[in-house]
């Protein structure tokens, strides 16, 4: 009986893309790069510049081979689909060997393939490259996910385990892959709600190995805990993260300037899913408390409002929501990437200290904004380079993520 109903998720282990030194460029280069384009005024190239120097990235981040061959004199840039395939193959290759390697899984053994990847959803599909570059079965469930943005790995990783949920007698192991591919997605426009794009986003990936079989849980690395998701359904959350044309027809990714607002509404309705599962009682009840006074201000709001009392009704006070102090629930975060101000504003918000937010900057730092696929960055660096915070075992991992849509993924992971 507890075999049947505990069904764990393990991760045996997680492997990320380190990027060659020729793919590596920095602030400089990367504006020769947009110049190079020659579909650039001067206006956006100064924009640029102001928003790589306030980005929070280092020096030394990765661009495709396709883009970076425009700082050689006399050649293009390449944005063809062969270029693009070529970048995925070279992230992808690298990083599945090396999880597998890691985990001691043979690629025959892999019963589940999940692969995200938002902008580049190429025929056949990233998952059939895969399976057949590494020779795995022909009975694989696999799945290829696209257009779900920064927070498509813990998608992922919920597929995943449900997908294992089948086979809980047997047991089966799943691999999780998440990238970007930037090739064909550099905006030549010059509209500033597109450009954004062209400065904060960067190479990268991350492979996931994953079982529920309770013989494989003697070597995990973690153990799966809780996975949420939240969805807005707004039209303002719908189109502050959008895929369109310019004026002009130059293809490119939108950002909205309400994209903080909505992500702070949407990482609050996440919050306010998972924080009964990960916070001690002591946290949960002025969550709870504070829940219902709203609920009976807003009910008694349009009580008055129908006995006409409307300024009776804007009288009412407003109460405050209570934030939960996720810190004496959660060891480590891994807070993605976005940006320096994304981060900033969930340190501020949670009250988090300098500590749990250094994996987030140090990833932002030294690999820049990797989409989906940055929140194994940190992890990563939480695991083998924090001193200020060090892993130990049975500390538990949050890792929060947000994606167009638009949504706020977490997942929270058990050292073992």
């Amino acid at each position: 009986w507890i075999v049947l109903n505990d069904n764990p998720t393990y991760m045996l282990a997680f492997s990320t893309f380190k990027a060659p030194d020729s793919w590596k460029v920095s602030h400089a280069q990367i504006i020769q790069m947009m110049k190079n384009q020659g579909s650039f005024t001067d206006d956006s190239i100064g924009f640029m510049e102001r928003l790589l120097a306030r980005s929070g990235t280092g020096q030394s981040t990765a661009w495709p081979p396709g883009i970076v061959q425009c700082l050689e004199e006399g050649k293009e840039t390449d944005r063809s689909i062969l270029a693009s395939r070529k970048e995925a193959e070279a992230v992808i290759f690298d990083i599945v060997e090396s999880a597998l390697k890691k985990a001691k899984v043979h690629p025959k053994e892999v019963d589940v393939l999940v692969i995200n990847c938002s902008l580049f959803s190429p025929t056949p599909s990233l998952c059939a490259m895969v399976i057949s570059k590494f020779g795995m079965r022909q009975d694989i469930q696999s799945f290829n996910l696209s257009g779900m943005g920064c927070g498509a790995s813990l998608i992922s990783v919920g597929l995943a385990k449900d997908m294992l949920q089948r086979r809980r007698l047997q047991g089966g192991k799943a691999l999780v892959v998440s990238t970007e591919i930037i090739t064909p997605n550099l905006y030549h426009g010059n509209e500033r709600g597109f450009l954004l794009q062209n400065t904060l986003f960067r190479c990268g990936g991350a492979a996931i190995v994953l079982s529920n079989s309770w013989m494989d849980g003697r070597r995990a690395w973690y153990k799966l805990l809780h996975t949420v998701r939240v969805q807005s359904n707004s039209e303002e959350a719908y189109n502050c993260v959008y895929e369109a044309q310019d004026g002009e027809e130059h293809r490119g990714v939108r950002l909205s300037k309400e994209i903080v607002k909505v992500a702070g509404k949407c990482m609050e309705k996440n919050m306010t899913t998972i924080g009964p599962y990960v916070l001690p009682l002591s946290e949960q009840i002025p969550v709870v408390t504070t829940m219902a006074i709203k609920v009976m201000i807003k009910m008694t709001g349009k009580l008055l409002k129908m006995c006409g009392q409307e300024k009776l009704a804007a009288k009412l006070p407003k109460k405050k929501h209570y934030v939960p102090d996720f810190k004496r629930g959660i060891d480590h975060f891994c807070i993605h990437a976005g940006g320096r101000a994304v981060i900033d504003g969930i340190e501020k918000n949670m009250k988090l200290e300098l500590f749990h937010t250094e994996p987030s900057r140090m990833a932002l730092l030294n690999y820049g904004n990797t989409s989906s696929s940055s929140i194994w960055y940190e992890m990563e660096y939480i695991q083998e380079h924090q001193k200020t915070n060090p892993l130990k075992k049975g500390h538990r991992i949050m890792q929060v993520a947000f994606g167009s849509g638009f949504k706020c993924t977490s997942g929270v992971w058990l050292k073992l």
